[in-house]
């Protein structure tokens, strides 16, 4: 009698956890759009151009992530957030993912009840300086004023390595990024510290005269970006993870925006089984088995959407550099889809 009990307490267990699991797909399918937290003021990440669109590396995650589970890349919601309320929107239900070049990190990993997804772009924090003002290195900023942002790994960060190098310079702290743009290329702050890639973005789209400032070339942290999800959502964190490796993979295999549809033809079993012509791996996820190949086709592959958002085509022109395939001496590595 006993057994019987705890094999009945095991599977009452196992459908509530597949209930919660699939409680954010659901919803999303239900109503018809995806709910995407992301940022409003990060050239080539995510934010809204003249006519109000976003735009950007997240951007087009989310735009993925759309095509893949409801077939239209068009059916977003962007919910701009702060550094401070990004993860109680992630945690209150808000939104359904957080694509906010939000940096992974174990505290973040075990405290927030939040998943942290697969990393899109590993970057690292600098410092941006006006050229004139003579700094080459990020020792020459001792006693410097340093804008810096709060609630960001950043501010944690500039404390860390001031002590660590016996750097006293004087952070200015600010909830808004735009307003700590607008402070330092103001004049009022000596340096500003962020994702060198943020950086390098707001040099291009928020200063003055971009040619008088410089990116310093030295980074004080790893800084590895991703998507969060809520725990308990195994489903929805999984697609979230098999969209980001689906297209690391079809940047390996050669499939494109523009080629997906004939690459699905393809003889190849990679190929046959990442665009769901054989096998069926789009519905162990609740989704089509061609999901994969209408989020490609939205946005193209990994490459194509660096390259567009901050790399040579972009007015960021960021090398790959670690983001890069693992293949080209870059971090970026696909599970394999089987």
């Amino acid at each position: 009698m006993m057994r019987k009990v705890a094999i009945a307490a095991g599977m009452l267990a196992a459908s509530t956890v597949v209930a919660t699991a699939a409680a954010t797909l659901d919803t999303v399918k239900s109503r018809g759009t995806l709910v995407c937290g992301v940022s409003a003021g990060f050239a080539g990440f995510s934010a809204p151009d003249s006519q109000g669109n976003y735009r950007g590396l997240d951007v087009d995650y989310c735009r993925a992530l759309a095509a893949g589970v409801l077939g239209d890349a068009s059916k977003v919601r962007y919910v701009s957030l702060t550094a401070q309320n990004r993860f109680t929107a992630l945690q209150s239900g808000e939104i359904d993912v957080l694509y906010r070049n939000s940096t992974q990190t174990y505290l973040r990993g075990v405290t927030l009840g939040l998943r942290q997804g697969p990393i899109n772009f590993y970057d690292g924090q600098g410092f941006v300086v006006k050229k004139d003002l003579g700094v080459k290195e990020i020792k020459d900023l001792k006693g410097a004023t340093v804008c810096v942002a709060q609630g960001t790994t950043h501010e944690v960060t500039l404390g860390d390595y001031g002590r660590a190098n016996g750097i006293d310079w004087k952070p200015l702290v600010f909830d808004r990024v735009d307003t700590m743009y607008q402070t330092f290329f103001g004049g009022r702050c000596d340096a500003m510290t962020q994702d060198a890639s943020a950086l390098a973005g707001a040099v291009t789209t928020a200063a003055p005269n971009p040619a008088d400032y410089v990116v310093l070339p030295q980074t004080i942290s790893k800084e590895p970006l991703g998507p969060f999800t809520r725990n308990g959502d195994e489903v929805w964190s999984d697609i979230i993870t098999w969209l980001h490796y689906g297209l690391i993979e079809a940047e390996e295999l050669g499939v494109t925006q523009a080629n997906v549809d004939e690459m699905a033809k393809s003889q190849t079993p990679a190929i046959q089984r990442l665009l769901g012509a054989s096998g069926d791996l789009g519905s162990r996820l609740g989704l089509d088995n061609k999901w994969l190949v209408t989020a490609i086709k939205a946005t193209g592959n990994y490459g194509e959407i660096y390259e567009r958002n901050v790399g040579k085509a972009s007015p960021l022109k960021l090398d790959r550099g670690l983001n890069g395939l693992w293949s080209k001496g870059g971090l970026m590595y696909a599970v394999p889809f089987k």
